[in-house]
């Protein structure tokens, strides 16, 4: 089955409903990237009551810290972070707004509920793949947090950027379901 092609962010939360644990996606759009201590940061406004710099409503964040652009680039190797990391601040981010992750590894229960209630998505993207990734990044400016260095929230416009939906609005989990089919297979 060929990959879908997702315009981000989503202008109609109805997407996502549609998107289904397995399915692969090409995104194109603007996507902000932030790691561990732009999300510890845009928690504490939050809590504070404090205006965040992006809007995160129907937004994605990928959680990626690029490396420096060589010369000639655009951007340096983009490959995802753990997301695990994003994890204790991941629920507060999706009752803001934010309609999709992407990263690589698992998510807490507690985030899984909060993408079920929030009706958002997580996608996962190649690790290892970062200079093949950086390749789908046409635009970066950096947003907000510039102190931070490669951890600043940056504004990414991507075209046909791939990833896979690993965890849906369903609850369903690829990582899960995949395992168990292997599995049944094996036998």
């Amino acid at each position: 089955m060929a990959p879908l092609k997702l315009e981000v962010p989503f202008q109609d939360a109805a997407v996502i409903k549609k998107l289904h644990a397995g399915d692969q996606v090409l995104l194109s759009g603007t996507v902000f990237t932030a790691r561990d201590a732009a999300h510890k940061r845009m928690a504490e406004q939050l809590e504070r009551g404090e205006k965040l710099p992006i809007d995160l409503t129907n937004q994605v964040i990928y959680y990626v810290g690029p490396t420096p652009a060589k010369p000639g680039q655009i951007i340096g190797s983009a490959g995802p972070t753990t997301s695990s990391r994003m994890d204790k601040y991941t629920p507060l981010l999706l009752k803001n707004g934010l309609k999709g992750l992407i990263g690589k590894g698992y998510r807490s229960q507690a985030v899984i509920e909060s993408i079920v209630k929030n009706a958002a998505v997580y996608f996962a993207a190649i690790g290892g793949s970062g200079a093949l990734l950086a390749k789908s990044i046409k635009s970066v400016e950096v947003i907000a947090y510039e102190d931070l260095g490669t951890e600043a929230i940056r504004k990414l416009e991507v075209i046909e950027f791939p990833c896979m939906v690993i965890n849906d609005a369903e609850g369903r989990d690829w990582y899960k379901e995949s395992q168990a089919m292997f599995k049944n297979n094996d036998n």
